[in-house]
């Protein structure tokens, strides 16, 4: 019996060293969410698309793809409401995308890169829920939960990036 007991503890010990050196060869292996879903959309060739410089000429996204969105000049973009998040103008880059989403409940924004990210819904800023970034990692980056109503048209806007494109996945949380 003590020899049993003795392996199953040397097992559980090399299982959760196994799993710890797992999380180090792969940064994104370290949200502490789950994940999985976002990650398979992000191993997915993504739609290329064009932000909007204003919300009239943005895009529509849909939930559960990928996209990479082409962005401008962030001095070009003008904003529906300003940044929630003040960063130089100079060589930033930004864009606009429109979202609908059909149930409402908290949804999930997953980016590339240290991007920041606004939902604008209804005229107003909706405030994140959560988020997790993990340095090292693009598939994604950084992910970022919001409270979405039904039926009503959505704004996002990306803004200070330091990459003329952003890859982008909408899911629900």
């Amino acid at each position: 019996m003590r020899l049993l007991l003795s392996f199953g503890l040397s097992l559980a010990v090399t299982l959760t060293a196994g799993i710890r050196l797992a999380h180090a060869d792969d940064p994104c292996a370290a949200f502490t969410w789950e994940v999985r879903h976002e990650r398979a959309l992000f191993e997915t060739k993504p739609q290329i698309l064009t932000g909007g410089q204003t919300v009239t000429a943005s895009p529509t996204l849909s939930a559960d793809h990928l996209y990479q969105v082409e962005l401008t000049a962030q001095t070009e973009v003008k904003f529906s409401q300003p940044p929630g998040r003040k960063h130089g103008d100079g060589g930033a880059f930004a864009g606009l995308v429109r979202l609908t989403v059909e149930m409402a409940g908290v949804y999930r924004i997953s980016l590339d890169q240290p991007v920041w990210v606004d939902v604008i819904a209804n005229g107003t800023m909706v405030p994140a829920k959560d988020f997790q970034g993990r340095p090292g990692c693009n598939a994604p980056h950084k992910i970022v939960e919001f409270p979405l109503p039904a039926g009503s048209p959505i704004t996002l806007q990306f803004s200070g990036s330091t990459n003329p494109t952003v890859k982008v996945a909408v899911t629900r949380s």
